[in-house]
């Protein structure tokens, strides 16, 4: 099932995620929708709190990014994490960032129709579970460090925006407000706030 995504502006987006256990009710359905919601929002990773669940709990494919480049992309630029993962992460905590901040730029299905140059950490070293509850330790980078990063940021509270300058946040503080107020349209269901 499909299920709304929560837009700028509603509480959840900006609280720190509780852990899980494995008795967390009806997880396998909520993984399913939470891959057919971003499948469905062209998305490429999704995390609980855009759904309106406060859980650590992300879906990622990044697998997607490098199956939609073309010939020439790949060869303008080595991607050490070629070809991606397609993975859940439940109760994930960074061990470790390592490497340069590099930019890219990055858009939300939370705040549409707004993208901007994001620097992040080449790597990322994660503890979680899979959906077996089975722990992990894990390094990613590249395109899939970043994706992952970017959906961590929203099981502690923090969105792609707040990376940004405070000039360039106050810049497009009225297509963020638009978003808070409902005045987009985009062609998935959100969840505006009350």
């Amino acid at each position: 099932m499909i299920l709304p995504i929560v837009a700028y502006g509603h509480p959840v987006l900006r609280k720190v995620a509780r852990d899980i256990d494995n008795s967390y009710p009806d997880l396998d359905k909520l993984i399913a929708d939470m891959w057919e919601t971003m499948y469905g929002s062209n998305g490429v990773g999704l995390a609980a709190p855009q759904i309106n669940r406060d859980i650590r709990l992300f879906v990622v494919d990044s697998a997607q990014i490098f199956e939609h480049m073309d010939e020439e992309e790949r060869k303008e630029e080595d991607y050490p994490d070629a070809p991606g993962v397609k993975q859940v992460f439940i109760n994930a905590h960074i061990v470790e960032e390592a490497g340069d901040d590099w930019a890219y730029n990055e858009g939300c299905l939370s705040i549409p129709k707004i993208r901007e140059d994001v620097y992040r950490a080449e790597e990322v070293t994660l503890r979680y579970m899979d959906e077996q509850f089975n722990e992990h330790e894990q390094t990613f980078s590249g395109i899939t460090a970043r994706v992952i990063l970017h959906e961590y940021d929203h099981i502690d509270g923090k969105l792609f925006i707040d990376h940004l300058t405070p000039l360039k946040r106050k810049l497009m503080k009225r297509k963020l407000d638009d978003i808070t107020k409902g005045n987009i349209r985009v062609d998935y269901k959100m969840l505006f706030p009350k």
